[in-house]
């Protein structure tokens, strides 16, 4: 994407600042006219790489550190390099084999996205993010009864990505172990692969078009159906997960530009809190591919001095939720960008194997 300020560069002044922010993100100094020259490529002298300097400082792209003659990027002076500067390469198969290694894929959704926060924060060296999808997003795959006594019924909801859930729920009416199985049947054959919400509103919808002819097993299976689908029922084995994952925050101690301790304790409060921090995420779910928010751009003021790489996740076209790396605004983004996409696009690949493992596992159970 080309950035506005790119269109006032000239060929000399882009490669500049690229050798300049290449630069800088590799050894965090500031960087002078004399390096500029050594490195750029570019047969010019130092007095007219200052100029060149002075013109980019002048676009706010580049600033002076009082303590130093050399000049450091600013957030814009990232956005142009990012937008308009920048060759981002694809991570190449091994390279994605190996992020794919270090998941346990094969472990509850919930490991799963843990262990995608914790490996964003050690390849990349920064905090890992990742939004936790509700239980709500995934399709229910089967349902099982069990009659408690009187009219509690465990309700055993096994999902798409084969996650199980148990609820006791109360019902309006008594109901033997047989009517239950009954009930099971019925919604395994007509409600399988449904969402919740989907289901809640089938369920209104054929009790409206059938309330005249409702036999005794629709009544019965709106009864316990409403029951167990209903939003906010409470889980047996310890209700909700959490909404974001976090790993990694000690990375950014000591972290160029996030020295300030004020700053930091803002930015570690942010992370405990979640809740700004999870609007901004899901802000990014609605967005197709990478984001990237440098510095002031995110709109969160904990962010100031921070950069924000995120890309959606999901299934079959279907964004569940948000990945992400947060840094300081000087990162290798030509390294951080590839993996957060790479670690989306496998975190994807692994929910939809888990969806086809649990149906294949349902179509073959007698």
């Amino acid at each position: 994407m080309s950035h506005p300020f790119a269109h006032h560069l000239d060929p000399r002044a882009r490669q500049l600042l690229r050798v300049l922010i290449a630069q800088y993100i590799a050894d965090g100094q500031p960087v002078g006219s004399r390096t500029l020259a050594k490195n750029s490529g570019l047969d010019v002298s130092p007095a007219t790489i200052r100029n060149v300097m002075a013109d980019l400082e002048e676009l706010g792209l580049l600033a002076a550190p009082h303590t130093s003659a050399g000049r450091v990027p600013t957030a814009q002076g990232y956005r142009v390099f990012v937008d308009s500067l920048l060759e981002l390469k694809a991570l190449d198969e091994p390279q994605i084999d190996a992020l794919r290694r270090e998941l346990p894929t094969q472990a509850p959704t919930q490991d799963l996205l843990s262990g995608v926060s914790s490996l964003l924060s050690e390849v990349t060296h920064f905090v890992g993010v990742v939004t936790v999808p509700q239980r709500e997003e995934f399709p229910f795959r089967h349902i099982d009864f069990v009659a408690l006594g009187g009219n509690r019924v465990l309700v055993i909801l096994v999902f798409s990505d084969g996650e199980v859930q148990n609820r006791v729920v109360i019902t309006q009416h008594l109901y033997s172990p047989s009517e239950l199985e009954q009930v099971a049947n019925f919604l395994n054959a007509n409600f399988s692969g449904l969402r919740m919400a989907e289901i809640r509103e089938r369920l209104k919808r054929e009790m409206r078009e059938t309330s005249a002819r409702l036999h005794q097993l629709m009544v019965a299976a709106a009864d316990v159906a409403q029951q167990a689908f209903s939003e906010g029922t409470e889980s047996r084995s310890g209700g909700g997960s959490a909404d974001m994952l976090v790993a990694g925050q000690i990375n950014l101690m000591g972290s160029q530009g996030l020295s300030d301790m004020d700053r930091l304790r803002e930015l570690f409060e942010a992370f405990q809190r979640k809740r700004d921090l999870l609007v901004l995420l899901e802000s990014c779910a609605r967005a197709e591919g990478v984001r990237l928010f440098i510095g002031e751009e995110s709109g969160f003021g904990a962010l100031d001095s921070c950069s924000l790489v995120t890309a959606p996740y999901g299934v079959e076209g279907r964004v569940l939720g948000v990945l992400g790396v947060i840094g300081p605004t000087r990162m290798a983004y030509q390294r951080v960008i590839p993996v957060v996409q790479a670690t989306a696009q496998i975190l994807s690949g692994a929910l939809k194997a888990k969806a086809l493992d649990t149906l294949n596992t349902a179509r073959s159970s007698p």
